[in-house]
């Protein structure tokens, strides 16, 4: 325990140290929210997200970029200095290939992220070069979510669900495409969550906590660094990122990060209680498909605005109180998730 503190406090530290020069980095780059009229996914205008957003615009983007690359960097030269020191180092599965999963997924979903991000804000899609529309992105979410789930199951032998007062259920194959599902759909929720100031980041650090918390009732010390190192960064990030915010996730954070949680849930075994213990994430991208589905196949609208918490902006509510009652609701769907896990 003193260990993954530690390491937390250390990728706190660092991460606080570099953000401010990385903003800087990112304004002189450009790298912001750019004034302009977006289209949903079936290309119709968004005025009410328009509206809502335009105080945003001149923002730095890309703050995901920094919190994977410290903790990247950090757990490598930590883990084998932890063990040249001699600390007892545990893992569930065996130890490379359990990285191997972790940080393809982190990092791999990441670049996807930033090559997304990079087409939206330096505008290369207006000059016909490649950029990542709905069904790109989703093609290659798909492909790498499809490879992390491989990995899990032909180099881990994970093939289980475990559903809590039923019992463990074991998919053979087919646990590669209901990971697959999985993860992308956790790296499009945190992605759709990321529109609020510090929604998506503090709901993200409450999740990577109780995640750790099970890690840590498991022995597996590899996953509990990762999560710590990860967290301690993501804390730091939180403090630039809440209303008025200085710095945005992008797409480089909110995907990396929403698919690796969903992985470091099925690492887990425990896939009920990430949904849980991800609750306002499910809310959030359920509200969102919901409405998708009905333009689709009923050529109407099932709710004015989607997701639910530009529902609530509509409403009146002001965006810090929506950003804390959803933290707060997440914070009882951790408890109640890791209940569910322990049970």
């Amino acid at each position: 325990m003193a260990l993954v503190l530690g390491l937390l406090i250390v990728s706190f530290l660092l991460t606080a140290v570099l953000i401010v020069p990385f903003i800087n980095l990112l304004y002189q780059l450009k790298f912001q929210r750019r004034r302009q009229k977006t289209k949903d996914p079936m290309e119709q205008p968004t005025p009410i997200y328009d509206r809502f957003h335009r105080s945003k615009t001149g923002t730095p983007v890309g703050g995901g970029l920094l919190v994977i690359v410290v903790t990247s960097i950090l757990f490598s030269l930590i883990l084998p200095l932890v063990k040249l020191l001699g600390v007892n180092v545990t893992s569930v599965f065996p130890l490379v290939d359990e990285l191997n999963v972790l940080f393809f997924t982190f990092i791999s979903f990441g670049l996807l992220g930033l090559y997304d991000d990079i087409m939206k804000f330096f505008g290369f899609e207006k000059t016909g070069f490649f950029g990542l529309r709905l069904r790109w992105k989703l093609g290659f979410q798909v492909v790498l979510a499809a490879i992390s789930a491989i990995l899990m199951y032909v180099n881990l032998g994970i093939d289980i669900f475990y559903i809590p007062f039923i019992g463990v259920f074991h998919l053979g194959w087919w646990f590669v495409p209901a990971a697959a599902f999985i993860i992308v759909s956790f790296g499009n929720a945190v992605n759709i969550s990321d529109g609020l100031d510090g929604l998506a980041a503090g709901l993200l650090m409450v999740a990577i906590f109780a995640l750790w918390v099970l890690s840590a009732s498991i022995l597996d010390t590899t996953l509990s660094m990762f999560l710590a190192l990860w967290l301690g960064s993501t804390i730091a990030f939180l403090y630039f990122n809440v209303y008025p915010a200085r710095i945005f996730l992008g797409d480089v954070g909110a995907m990396a990060f929403g698919a690796t949680l969903a992985v470091v849930g099925l690492l887990l075994g425990k896939v009920m209680a990430l949904v849980v213990i991800g609750g306002v994430f499910v809310v959030e991208i359920g509200s969102s498909l919901l409405q998708l589905l009905s333009k689709k196949l009923l050529k109407k609208k099932l709710f004015r605005v989607a997701p639910i918490h530009l529902r609530l902006q509509l409403l009146g509510w002001e965006e810090p109180k929506i950003v804390m009652r959803a933290w707060l609701a997440g914070i009882m769907l951790a408890i109640f998730g890791v209940w569910l896990a322990v049970i």
